[in-house]
């Protein structure tokens, strides 16, 4: 699954009509603001969202097989899409492929599972291990991606394998293959589509379990802007820093660029106040960089990933 820009010709009908024959779910010209957590983004040529394994399958091999460049989408938090859209062809991955198999030692996840509901229905199973990523607002394939994380823990503490659909075939990768590191792992350089994934949880007290991820939750929706639409963090956190606490110190918070605002709350997360562009979210994110790197001499990294045309 790799993050970012796909730039191609406007998909042809042929094409159009041949994804049509093993996805029921084909749009045109479909608005990505619909479809990512910022609500900010223009069209794709060509939206396909495949609702089982088989589909989403049949849809990459496909595209593989034809050579066509194409973006996977999963719950759309962390990505910010160009107001101009993306040329080519973006597969959403979500609802249908969101199945779980439980086991002893755990679970293995399709990719467009929910983190929240998965850490939930761990918890209701006394299996711990999750409990982090109850507040996350993605899902298995992109967290395992980026390595998604919070207070302190990330997937890469629990994740056993991934299966993964490249233009070879399918390969299955163990938890220590995956080269995890901070926000990051191999699956972002290597071509491929996340399938599903097998995560190692311990057995506990299910209100243990609730209770801690609970605290969690709580602790979330003190310190991080909940309600307006935002992609999550923007910036990775320096080594031995916090963005945010940069951000604040800088005097960026607060700012604001025309319908987007450094959020009050939280100053690593940038929110959407009603009709924000992506073109206003760069400017602000380069004025919030410029200020940190006076103040501090550090430059901030984005988190988030740019997608479509900028």
């Amino acid at each position: 699954m790799r993050f970012q820009a796909v730039d191609a010709d406007r998909p042809d009908t042929p094409l159009v009509a041949a994804l049509r024959a093993v996805c029921a779910d084909v749009r045109l010209d479909e608005p990505l603001s619909r479809h990512v957590s910022f609500r900010i983004g223009g069209p794709a040529d060509v939206l396909v969202v495949p609702r089982t394994l088989k589909e989403l399958r049949d849809v990459a091999q496909l595209l593989y097989g034809r050579g066509t460049p194409f973006f996977v989408l999963g719950r759309g938090s962390n990505v910010l899409v160009s107001d101009r859209g993306v040329r080519g062809v973006v597969v959403k991955v979500g609802h249908g492929l969101d199945r779980v198999r439980w086991n002893n030692a755990g679970l293995i996840a399709e990719a467009g599972t929910g983190l929240p509901s998965l850490a939930r229905s761990a918890a209701r199973r006394g299996l711990s291990g999750l409990e982090f990523a109850a507040g996350i607002p993605g899902s298995v394939g992109g967290g395992v991606v980026m390595n998604a994380g919070a207070h302190g823990h990330s997937l890469a503490e629990v994740v056993r394998w991934v299966r993964v659909l490249t233009p070879l075939g399918e390969r299955v990768w163990r938890g220590e293959e995956l080269g995890f590191a901070y926000r990051t792992s191999r699956l972002q350089a290597e071509e491929g589509v996340v399938l599903e994934a097998e995560f190692g949880l311990r057995p506990e007290e299910p209100e243990r379990v609730r209770s801690r991820m609970e605290a969690w939750l709580v602790e979330r929706a003190r310190s991080q802007p909940i309600g307006p639409p935002s992609s999550g963090c923007i910036f990775r956190n320096p080594p031995g820093d916090a963005a945010g606490r940069l951000i604040d110190l800088a005097g960026a918070k607060g700012l604001a660029c025309g319908r987007v605002r450094v959020s009050p709350v939280h100053a690593n997360y940038i929110v959407n106040e009603g009709g924000g562009r992506a073109e206003d979210v760069l400017r602000l994110v380069e004025e919030v960089r410029e200020r940190v790197r006076r103040r501090f001499g550090i430059s901030l990294e984005l988190e988030v990933r740019l997608v479509g045309e900028f």
